[in-house]
C-alpha cells in the first residue's frame, strides 16, 4: 500500500469528520438535512472529501473510490434538490432521507476498505479486494443503511400528523 500523501491525510480526516458529524445528525435530529447547521456542515465536508477523492490515484487509475466519489456528489445533489424544491411533493423527503444517508454509506465502503488494507503497519488485516473480511464488512454497512433509510422513513411518516398539527 502506498504511503499516505498530505491529500491522503487531508481527504482522511475530512472523512472523519464527515462522519461524526452524520452521527450527531441522526442522533438529534434523525435525518440529516441542509436546514441545520450540523447537517449543512455534514454536506458541505462530504462535498470536499468527494472532491478530494477525485484528485487521489494512489491505485493506478480511475476506479471503484472515484466511482463513489462521484454517486457521492450525486446524492448530495439530489438530496438538496429534493429537500429545497419538494420536486416530487409528498416523496421529496424520503428522497432527500435515502440520498443524504446514501453518502453515509459510500463514505463507509472506502473508508473501511482504507482501514483493513493499511493497518496494522506491516501486517494490514486484508490484501485483497475480495476478502471474506472486506465483503462482510460492506454488506453489513449495506444493511444499516437500508434499515436507517426504513427507520428515518418510518419516523418521517409518523412526523408528518406531528408537524401538521403544529
Amino acid at each position: 500500500m502506498p504511503s499516505m500523501t498530505l491529500l491522503g491525510w487531508f481527504h482522511t480526516l475530512m472523512g472523519v469528520a464527515a462522519l461524526l458529524l452524520a452521527a450527531v445528525c441522526v442522533w438529534r435530529y434523525r435525518i440529516i438535512r441542509s436546514s441545520d447547521k450540523e447537517g449543512a456542515l455534514y454536506l458541505i465536508v462530504t462535498t470536499i472529501v468527494a472532491g478530494s477523492a477525485l484528485a487521489i490515484y494512489n491505485q493506478g487509475g480511475f476506479g471503484i473510490a472515484h466511482i463513489l466519489a462521484l454517486l457521492t456528489l450525486a446524492a448530495v445533489a439530489g438530496g438538496f434538490i429534493m429537500e429545497k424544491t419538494q420536486l416530487l411533493g409528498g416523496l421529496s423527503k424520503y428522497c432527500q432521507a435515502m440520498a443524504y444517508s446514501a453518502t453515509v454509506l459510500f463514505h463507509m465502503i472506502p473508508a473501511i476498505t482504507d482501514f483493513l488494507r493499511r493497518l496494522p503497519v506491516g501486517d494490514p488485516f486484508i490484501d485483497s479486494f475480495d476478502s471474506p473480511v472486506l465483503q462482510s464488512f460492506h454488506l453489513a454497512f449495506l444493511a444499516l443503511y437500508i434499515l436507517g433509510v426504513v427507520a428515518q422513513c418510518l419516523w418521517l411518516r409518523k412526523s408528518v400528523g406531528v408537524h401538521a398539527a403544529l
